[in-house]
């Protein structure tokens, strides 16, 4: 297998590690994506299940399935991903977050293959996925393209890729950056970076170039009124996912 370039940017990195013990803490600095998770994991389901033809109603509906997480922090989506029957790997290239995925998972009795590593060296050892999760993790790496390129060679033939990111606009540096990072204090000053923001066409072009075929995308749109997300098939403005396939 060809080799592929390292997307890791660690500055980005060691954003990730000082917070890494307050993973779990719905109240901490992650508080946006305990709050995000419930119309994620809906999101995510909905695609996995349409895709492989599975019922959400079965105890196990994806169990037979092999999902990557990559940029999996915690385990927010790599839990009940488990818990649905998936064979779950958890990937993250800030290796504080490791131990805390690993002890919390042990505490919920399940059993999830967490590994310090990245896309890139998944891909270059010829590990091979029905299901690759990547989720706000775009807009951290040095080369998107290169790293959507791996995560391309991590799916088997007939895979889906699930890709959320922010989208890059005047509101988005509002809500995202100003509203979230210094009004509301919900994350640290300086974690995202604007200028690495994707728009929904640049992220479909580089699936696209990629390798992938991008077959839906949606909005996570914050309601500030009744303090919910809810997902949008029109709102793409700040928050959005995609999924894709390997056909």
């Amino acid at each position: 297998m060809n080799s592929v370039t390292n997307t890791v940017d660690d500055a980005e990195i060691a954003k990730f590690e000082a917070m890494a013990a307050e993973w779990w803490d719905p109240k901490g600095k992650f508080a946006p994506l305990h709050m995000m998770n419930p119309i994620r994991l809906d999101y995510i389901t909905t695609q996995i299940a349409a895709e492989f033809g599975r019922d959400l109603r079965d105890e196990k509906p994806f169990y037979g399935l092999r999902l990557l997480d990559i940029g999996c922090g915690g385990g927010l989506l790599s839990e009940p991903m488990a818990r649905l029957g998936a064979t779950v790997v958890g990937a993250d290239a800030a290796e504080r977050n490791i131990p805390v995925a690993q002890v919390h998972a042990e505490q919920s009795g399940l059993e999830i293959d967490y590994r310090h590593t990245t896309a890139e060296a998944l891909a270059e050892a010829g590990e091979q996925f029905d299901v690759v999760l990547n989720m706000e993790v775009v807009e951290h790496v040095a080369d998107p393209q290169a790293y959507l390129t791996a995560c391309r060679q991590l799916l088997k033939p007939g895979g889906l890729m699930i890709c959320s990111t922010i989208n890059r606009n005047p509101k988005s540096f509002a809500l995202a950056i100003v509203g979230a990072e210094y009004v509301m204090r919900w994350l640290p000053k300086g974690t995202h970076e604007w200028h690495k923001f994707i728009t929904p066409e640049e992220l479909f072009s580089l699936i696209e170039t990629a390798g992938l075929d991008p077959v839906d995308r949606k909005g996570f749109v914050f309601n500030p009124i009744s303090w919910r997300w809810s997902i949008s098939d029109r709102d793409l403005s700040v928050n959005y996912v995609t999924a894709s396939v390997k056909r």
